[in-house]
């Protein structure tokens, strides 16, 4: 093993640093910045399952559209896959307002809102193409926004506070899938799914408002990326995470994070649409899986920080793995047992929580991966990779669906754990112990 994989994973030393226990969790989510990050994780989470989520797709199903069309429309939210693409800009270049990280903050959601306006009042009915296209706008503005948070959160806090602050910052994000799920299922019930996506909108003033007063984050470091050419900046924070990892254990660490929620993601698309086809309603769909589950996950999310604090990061990302897998075995219930209220909250208790409890540790690990000169960058290339195979397979899962079952494909999915087991089997002893 080479001294770039000895030094690979930068995970909490027990004795060195002042949040790792009980204690030092309580601390890290008392910091002024708690407050802060559960806003923008308002932010982050509220359009998620609006352009490219079980919101958007249970409206299509809603009027009419087939599986196969769901499952391609999705594809408009893949600027969430490849916002590392345009990450070497925001790491580069800082507006002439509010500050480095603000301004963009600012920026992405304005554009935000004003795009969910728009894809309410034109409507999937009335053109599809345009429809499509603003969905997409709303996505980028999203995949921006994300980008921005997770460099604002690394950069604000050290990374000994990592786990609690995205514990923090998943909690107000969960909050936000109660409102885009649950509140927007119940709005369109009741008044249409055009006052619905309206009002989805003017939720967004919270994160606005956040982000407009927050600190601008301060570090210690050089951010030598702002005075490296426009070109370079996007190719130096790659070239620094091979030079620094090596590429063996650079492409296996990529590859893993890649793979881990593989399980998950491919099966988000389908959800709506599935739980409609099971003989639930709007109404039902808002109750069990968007506010009973959200709440489920929250506490998922929680219980992932501590036990990082309790126990180890490398340990965790095991139980993870796993979790995010047998969850999925969970669907079989609803399957077959259609219309059953029983077996629709077991399934969204076993997979919630694995959710949240996953959630919090991937993103623990991956904030221990980047670099402080090229946070967002890097950042936003990981979170991409951690969607990039089920994003993809999942705009295909209605194809898979009409061509066999929703049984089997939710086996399928859960099968879909072996190749990341076997890639962290092999990282296993290039994984600091903490």
């Amino acid at each position: 093993m080479t001294s770039s994989d000895q030094t690979a994973i930068k995970t909490p030393d027990k004795n060195n640093n002042s949040y790792q226990g009980w204690s030092g969790i309580k601390r890290a989510f008392a910091t002024p910045s708690a407050l802060t990050l559960f806003c923008l994780g308002i932010g982050s989470g509220l359009p998620f399952l609006l352009v490219g989520g079980m919101t958007l797709s249970t409206w299509l199903r809603d009027v009419g559209f087939e599986l196969s069309v769901i499952g391609l429309i999705s594809y408009a939210g893949f600027f969430y896959v490849l916002k590392f693409l345009w990450a070497p800009l925001i790491d580069k270049f800082s507006l002439p307002f509010l500050g480095r990280r603000k301004g963009w903050l600012v920026l992405s959601l304005l554009v935000l809102i004003a795009a969910l306006v728009a894809v309410a009042l034109v409507g999937p009915e009335s053109s599809l193409s345009v429809f499509i296209a603003l969905v997409a706008i709303a996505a980028f503005a999203g995949a921006t926004l994300d980008t921005v948070v997770d460099a604002y959160r690394i950069e604000i806090a050290p990374i000994e506070s990592q786990a609690a602050l995205a514990a923090t910052y998943i909690l107000g994000y969960r909050i936000a899938l109660i409102v885009s799920g649950a509140i927007a299922l119940y709005l369109a019930e009741l008044f249409g799914w055009t006052n619905a996506y309206l009002i989805m909108a003017l939720c967004l003033l919270i994160p606005l408002t956040a982000a407009i007063i927050c600190k601008e984050p301060t570090t210690e470091r050089a951010l030598a990326v702002r005075d490296v050419h426009i070109i370079d900046a996007f190719i130096k924070p790659f070239q620094e995470f091979f030079s620094r990892n090596g590429v063996l254990l650079a492409l296996a660490l990529l590859l893993f994070v890649g793979l881990f929620k593989l399980p998950d993601q491919m099966i988000g698309v389908m959800a709506g649409p599935f739980y409609l086809d099971s003989g639930y309603t709007k109404a039902d769909i808002a109750t069990v899986s968007k506010l009973f589950g959200v709440w489920v996950g929250i506490g998922g999310a929680f219980l992932g920080g501590f036990c990082i604090a309790a126990f180890s990061l490398r340990n965790m990302l095991v139980v993870a793995t796993l979790l995010v897998s047998l969850s999925n075995i969970a669907y079989l219930l609803m399957a077959n047992n259609p219309g059953q209220a029983w077996a629709f909250y077991a399934t969204i208790s076993a997979d919630n929580i694995s959710q949240g409890f996953a959630g919090v540790v991937l993103v623990a690990f991956m904030s221990g991966l980047t670099n402080q000169n090229f946070t967002a960058t890097q950042y936003a290339l990981l979170a991409s990779l951690a969607n990039l195979p089920g994003k993809f397979i999942g705009g295909l899962s209605g194809y898979i669906v009409e061509a066999t079952s929703y049984s089997w494909f939710y086996i399928f999915s859960s099968l879909s754990v072996i190749p990341t087991l076997l890639i962290l089997a092999w990282l296993w002893n290039r994984l600091h112990k903490s």
